[in-house]
């Protein structure tokens, strides 16, 4: 089956891109350099094509009942032009997906994963017992992330002041929605750009300084912010309370009967389990599937990898509740020594948690 490719395929091309299958799309794995990459969003800004993500307008008036019953996350009390992280969840609480949505003037944007389109698509049909209208969009979208993204995005169009949209805000400007969010623990913006208008806007901020960044980096940048990764750390099987994503799980007010709020309620005073990092002490690199070995029992490494910023190989892990300190992970049929730390490990540059060898 042939790939998809992004409006932007010929411009990774040119720029000397490492196109590989993610999710049935094509794009870049790297550009010569996921180190470098990487580290030009931690101290510069880069720039990530990002449209294979599922964009899904929903309108019609009964459309926030519908929202505040499918998702954990309560859209209730969201203003326009403001947004919210929430995941969509399944009867047994475990999570269809993760997701942004935004409240425009007219209508709710959900920004949901690539991987999980149809299911997800599925999912909102079934429940759509209020005859919500559910609209796919074909649309390009870009991230704009690092320090140096408020200058970048400044310039692109000097008629609004950046400095002022907060986090998790966005605001429409010529057709494109630009929504101060991202997947890096940087500041930065994520574009929504009408197709025709994509390649100009990736040659404007290419010719500012933005680094094009690749598969390889977004995953570790976000990976050292502590961000989980659907179908590696949570998924259908996993619930958000296990996940460090309890806080996107809005209880009150009580009478709001969300999906999956009955099992999730039975299940989150009997937490046995939690999702944390770990930092690897000595020669090796972390990786999704390693069994981790504590003094309370096994776990598993839901995300690993090497961190750029630290020089060193870090995970997430899911572990018994009771796991401190320290552990010990199974790699290639050694058990090497790692240390047990709270997620992030690195934010706004910074490098959040200590450790010695």
């Amino acid at each position: 089956m042939e790939l998809k490719r992004t409006f932007l395929n010929q411009a990774h091309v040119d720029h000397g891109g490492k196109l590989v299958d993610f999710s049935g799309w094509s794009l870049p794995i790297h550009y010569g350099s996921q180190i470098k990459e990487h580290l030009a969003v931690r101290h510069g800004v880069g720039i990530f094509d990002v449209s294979h993500m599922t964009i899904i307008d929903c309108k019609g008036p009964m459309v926030r009942d519908f929202l505040r019953r499918v998702l954990a996350n309560d859209v209730g009390s969201l203003a326009i032009n403001h947004a919210l992280y929430s995941v969509l969840l399944n009867e047994q609480g475990g999570v269809v997906d993760d997701l942004i949505v935004y409240r425009l003037s007219d209508c709710y944007r959900l920004v949901t994963n690539a991987a999980t389109k149809d299911k997800v698509l599925a999912w909102l049909d079934l429940q759509n017992l209020e005859q919500i209208q559910l609209e796919e969009l074909d649309v390009s979208m870009i991230a704009i992330q690092g320090p140096r993204s408020l200058q970048a995005i400044g310039r692109w169009s000097e008629a609004y002041d950046f400095e002022s949209l907060k986090p998790f805000s966005c605001v429409l400007i010529d057709e494109v929605l630009v929504a101060r969010t991202g997947y890096t623990g940087e500041d930065g913006f994520e574009l929504i750009v009408p197709n025709e208008q994509i390649v100009g806007a990736w040659k404007f901020f290419v010719n500012e300084g933005a680094v094009p960044a690749g598969l390889g980096a977004r995953d570790t940048l976000r990976l050292e912010a502590g961000l989980n990764l659907y179908g590696q750390d949570m998924d259908e099987e996993v619930d958000p309370l296990v996940s460090n994503l309890g806080w996107t799980v809005k209880w009150e007010p009580e009478d709001r009967d969300f999906v999956g709020r009955d099992a999730l309620q039975i299940r989150k005073n009997e937490l046995d389990e939690k999702l944390v990092g770990l930092i690897l002490i000595g020669k090796g690199v972390l990786r999704h599937g390693q069994r981790v070995l504590t003094d309370h029992g096994e776990g598993v490494i839901t995300s690993g990898s090497f961190s750029p910023s630290m020089d060193c190989s870090i995970a997430l892990a899911r572990v018994p509740k009771l796991a401190r300190e320290r552990c010990r992970v199974e790699i290639r049929d050694k058990l090497v020594e790692a240390l047990v730390v709270k997620p992030p490990f690195v934010k706004h540059g910074k490098v959040l948690v200590e450790w010695k060898e």
